[in-house]
């Protein structure tokens, strides 16, 4: 597919952060770009003011006249959007070119010198460290990170086209459309089982992934992966290793060994051990794609995370409220390994949305210990996104597997006279269903009591 020849683009759930960034892409390159959601947003709103045109009722009599002509006009979608809805049905009866949100970013990477970031866990925020150490380090780079960067406000961070950094999802087979210079696998815990049907699956799925590395490229892997390439780990014999790690005022400052030397003194400001192995694999991809090693001490140190990963909402003496994304039991641990290394004697309140009723079923002895390890764990009901309810599977189920010294079911509209109740001194949320939406009006409310 040529996309030169390709005038106007339109995005059905345009507002999700891997839709949304490659819509501002397309804007970017003078493409005519518009799109449907269910429903405005904050994402909808930065593309809106753009100057793309969005609807939000599935009705294509509400299309605007610019997506009308099948020859002019290329769709894309997302996974996430229901084969039943009516404009994706509509677009794919009319002869028009349908395209899933994967494909598309396959060829628009396609020609680019592209790096890659999978792993069931650490997507982005390595991607997000990855884009910032090049792009500090003046490279011409279009990247599509799966969150918004708080350095650049944005999930879109450009310079050029030359260089592509994209997170590579293995949700749905995705990231078997793009084919990286240079790739790294963070992770491969299993996951998406309603997809690969088995962990073993997954693995050979992954397999499959790393051979779509261009033949001169190079692939970076956490020690322990069963992969051969470039080997990082965090106080472990590898390639590209954290050595010498202290913790100074909640910032990790740290030595990297690398096959040609020693980089010291780096500073890093992410809490949790994931983090910083976050930030091992990053550097490395960085200095093997050629930047100055002084360049990337100062872009690392500068670096400020993810909007939802381990985010602070409140930080004072009396309170500490932080917000995550985790929604699997192995980010949880790492949420809880980094909130007891920064806060070793302080008690810990949870509040978690599972995401996904098949998630929960798979996982739902793993969510129990995991949660298990706080001081008082309040839940959630189940956030369904793409998926119908399962018989039996409910957050009362996961809730009487818990452990916590507290622990109880709660509404939304709760959360606030619970933790007020509790009096603990830091409070987590966690989940990647709607949690997110409700941080905003927490941070105000708590920011009163405390």
């Amino acid at each position: 597919m040529n996309l030169k020849s390709i005038h106007n683009i339109y995005f059905i759930g345009i507002g999700g952060v891997g839709m949304s960034a490659l819509a501002k892409y397309f804007v970017s390159v003078g493409k005519i770009v518009g799109g449907y959601d269910k429903k405005p947003s904050l994402a909808t709103d930065s593309l809106i003011d753009l100057g793309i045109s969005i609807q939000f009722e599935a009705n294509s009599s509400n299309i605007h006249e610019s997506f009308t002509d099948p020859l002019k006009t290329l769709v894309v979608f997302t996974p996430a959007v229901s084969q039943t809805n009516q404009l994706l049905n509509y677009f794919k009866s009319n002869s028009f070119q349908v395209l899933k949100r994967s494909e598309v970013l396959g060829i628009v990477t396609k020609n680019t010198l592209c790096l890659a970031v999978a792993g069931t866990h650490g997507k982005t925020t390595t991607t997000s460290i990855l884009a910032h150490l090049l792009y500090q380090n003046n490279e011409k780079i279009t990247a599509f990170v799966g969150g918004v960067s708080e350095n650049y406000q944005s999930n879109f961070i450009q310079r050029g086209t030359e260089i592509s950094v994209v997170e590579a999802d293995e949700f749905d087979r995705s990231f078997l459309t793009l084919s990286p210079d240079f790739a790294c696998i963070t992770s491969i815990d299993a996951d998406h089982l309603d997809v690969y049907g088995s962990a073993e699956d997954m693995q050979v799925t992954f397999k499959e992934f790393a051979k779509k590395i261009k033949s001169s490229g190079k692939l970076f892997i956490k020690r322990g992966l069963p992969f051969d390439g470039i080997t990082y780990a965090v106080n472990e014999a590898a390639d590209y290793s954290a050595v010498n790690i202290q913790i100074v005022d909640g910032i990790y400052i740290f030595d990297v060994q690398t096959p040609s030397g020693l980089i010291e003194n780096l500073h890093f400001s992410l809490p949790g051990a994931h983090n910083l192995s976050n930030a091992v694999v990053a550097l490395s991809m960085a200095v093997e794609f050629g930047c100055s090693t002084s360049g990337l001490k100062n872009a690392l140190a500068s670096y400020k995370g993810v909007q939802r990963r381990f985010t602070y909402q409140i930080k004072s003496e009396e309170f500490i409220f932080i917000d995550d994304y985790a929604h699997h039991p192995t980010e949880i641990n790492a949420v809880h390994q980094a909130v007891r290394e920064m806060y070793p004697s302080k008690k810990v309140a949870v509040v978690f949305q599972p995401h996904l009723f098949s998630r929960t079923r798979d996982f739902i002895d793993a969510f129990a210990t995991s949660l298990s390890q706080f001081d008082a764990t309040f839940l959630l009901d189940i956030y369904p996104a793409r998926e119908l309810p399962i018989s039996g599977v409910n957050s009362e189920w996961l809730l009487g597997k818990i452990n916590s010294p507290i622990k109880k079911l709660i509404l939304k509209s709760q959360i606030v006279d619970e933790i007020k109740d509790l009096g603990y001194p830091v409070f987590i949320t966690i989940g990647a269903g709607d949690i997110g939406v409700e941080v905003s009006e927490l941070k105000e409310k708590l920011s009163y009591a405390y």
